[in-house]
This record gives structure tokens, C-alpha cells and sequence, in this order.
């Protein structure tokens, strides 16, 4: 059963995960074990009665960007780099329905045995209907990263928040793991981080976030909890947001 999101700080939230993140320690491929634990604090946040959509990078598989798309023609490596999102999706999917948390599978490109064609009003049907949705194949267009298909999905569907799940446990001035002098910027502004190019998300997705008055929660995905944790509405992280 549902609880009440009266203490949850966002009732909509947009979860955004690399592709990589699913490694786990392999080198290629998804990790089933980390998969099946952030499936698990996923169905932890639902249960707050949080609406919760999933974005899904490809990077564990194929990046578009990468040296498996080296020589190979720009729109048919993002086309490639789409699909890999999907079968990410297709792995959280099942994860998820392995302990009983309704979802359903939303593609920005069509492909109707394995998921319903992205529909703006479809998607916030099924979220208010307390199914995780997940996005994949990106925004469905080549030369858009995850993080705009990210920014966009969470500006149609009214999303009060995009939770960007990294490496690292948020905005800093520099790389921290190539710079001890780098310092961690627990509020910031959307200007700002795309003025300094601090290389959370890309122009785009600040652009839209900006527009539509989304805050970005960047965090930590490896502390256990930290997704519950945000919600909530602790001072974990960075948030990007207007000053």
C-alpha cells in the first residue's frame, strides 16, 4: 500500500541514470545485482506515494560518442546509442516487476511489442496511476543526449524535480578526482553551472530546466538510500536551481 507524499519534498520526480551505472564491476553490459538494488530503493520511494519516471543512459552498451562509433555515421551510431537505452529499460523493467512495483515502458521511438509509443498524456496517466515509467530510446531523435530526453520528459509530464544520479556527490568548481583543490557547490544556479561548464548535464537540459523551473538534484548513487534520501528532501547533494 501507498503511503501519503505529505513528507516527501517532491510528489513527481524524474530519476536520471547513466548507463555506466549499471556496470557494477564489470567492464561492459548490466550489472543484474545492481540493477535488482535500485529497483528495490526505487520501490521504496514509490511507496511515499512519490510519482516516479526513469530515464536510462546506453552508455554500458553503446555510446554514440564513443570509440565503438568511431568511423560510423553520426545518426545511425545515436540510433544505435537509443536502443541500448531501451534494453536498459527493458532490464529495470523486469526488475521491478519482480517485486511487484507496476510499470510501464514508454519509447520516443516506436516499437510497439516492447513498449507503448511515447504519449505526453499516456505517461502522466500512468504516473498518477502509481506506475514507475520508464522512458527509453531518448527524445527519439539523433544529436540529443540522455540528459535532454532527461530535461524534456520531466518538463512535459509537470516532473517537480530531475534527480541526477552520478560518481561523484555533486557540483564541484573543478573534477575532484583530478583536482584536490576542486570545491563541492552545495546550491547553484542554472547560469552558472553552464557559464563554467561544471559538466553535469549538457547546455540543453539546463535550458530546459531553467524554462520550465525544474531543480536538478545532482547526488551520489552509490551512498544506499540517497534516491529516498532527496526526496525527503535532505541536504544531500547539489541543487541546481534559479538564485
Amino acid at each position: 500500500m501507498l503511503m501519503s507524499s505529505s513528507q516527501a519534498v517532491y510528489k513527481r520526480i524524474l530519476l536520471k541514470l547513466s548507463g555506466e551505472a549499471l556496470l557494477g564491476s564489470r567492464e561492459f553490459g548490466i550489472d543484474r545485482a545492481v540493477v535488482a538494488d535500485l529497483a528495490d530503493q526505487i520501490r521504496e520511494v514509490r511507496e511515499l506515494g512519490v510519482e516516479i519516471a526513469l530515464v536510462v543512459g546506453g552508455g554500458n552498451i553503446f555510446r554514440g560518442l564513443g570509440d565503438g562509433a568511431a568511423g560510423m555515421e553520426r545518426v545511425t551510431a545515436d540510433h544505435m546509442g537509443m536502443l541500448a537505452t531501451v534494453m536498459n529499460a527493458l532490464s529495470f523493467q523486469d526488475a521491478l516487476e519482480q517485486i511487484d512495483v507496476p510499470t510501464r515502458l514508454l519509447t520516443g521511438i516506436e516499437m510497439r511489442t516492447i513498449g507503448e509509443p511515447y504519449i505526453r498524456r499516456r505517461a502522466v496517466r500512468h504516473l498518477e496511476r502509481g506506475r514507475v515509467v520508464l522512458f527509453g530510446g531518448g527524445t527519439g531523435n539523433p544529436f540529443f543526449t540522455t540528459d535532454t530526453a532527461a530535461a524534456l520528459r520531466a518538463s512535459e509530464v509537470s516532473a517537480d524535480a530531475v534527480l541526477k544520479a552520478t560518481n561523484i556527490d555533486g557540483v564541484y568548481t573543478a573534477d575532484p578526482r583530478k583536482d584536490s583543490s576542486a570545491q563541492k557547490l552545495p546550491e547553484l544556479t542554472y547560469q552558472l553551472a553552464v557559464e563554467k561548464q561544471l559538466g553535469v548535464m549538457d547546455g540543453t537540459s539546463f535550458t530546459l530546466c531553467r524554462d520550465n523551473k525544474i531543480p536538478i538534484v545532482v547526488f551520489d548513487l552509490h551512498q544506499r538510500g540517497n534516491i529516498k534520501r532527496v526526496v525527503l528532501g535532505e541536504p544531500i547533494g547539489s541543487i541546481v536551481r534559479d538564485g
